[in-house]
């Protein structure tokens, strides 16, 4: 399915909070640790992902799938990390897109956890301002092999 000079990408990026630490930042921290205590109390304590879940955690082993399927790499590129300032609403927008806390996991009750969260939120940061420290994007670059055995 790909061009003859495509590349399939995978990037890693953990985008939706950042690192924990005491090292002085414009704003407070999310809560991140009682967020998460929040998302068991509404979902309990096994990690959800779409219908099922993860007491595992999520699988490993893409770079032995992707090898036996023909691809060379990676070719990694790293993005440095930096700090950002978030808004509540960018937040709960955070917590919302992971695939543990999704809205539809919540179903009937996401009003009711979104407000719980709103009101965490704002016990942590009154004016609704945070930033975090990020974590490196990394992304690797993987090609399918040639046939000619040339690389």
């Amino acid at each position: 399915m790909l061009a003859p000079a495509g590349a399939w990408v995978h990037v890693h990026a953990m985008t939706h909070e950042g690192l924990p630490g005491n090292d002085p930042l414009p704003h407070p921290r999310p809560p991140r640790d009682e967020i998460a205590a929040l998302v068991r109390r509404y979902l309990g304590p096994l990690r959800r992902a779409g219908r099922g879940f993860l007491p595992a955690g999520t699988p490993a082993g893409e770079d032995a799938v992707l090898r036996a399927a023909g691809f060379d790499g990676p070719t990694q590129i790293i993005v440095p990390a930096g700090t950002v300032r978030r808004t509540e609403d960018e937040v709960v927008a955070s917590v919302f897109s992971l695939s543990g806390s999704t809205p539809h996991l919540l179903g009937e009750r996401r009003a009711e956890f979104e407000r719980d969260l709103r009101a965490l939120l704002r016990r942590t940061s009154p004016d609704g301002r945070f930033a975090e420290r990020m974590r490196e994007i990394a992304i690797d670059i993987w090609r399918p092999m040639r046939r000619d055995g040339v690389d």
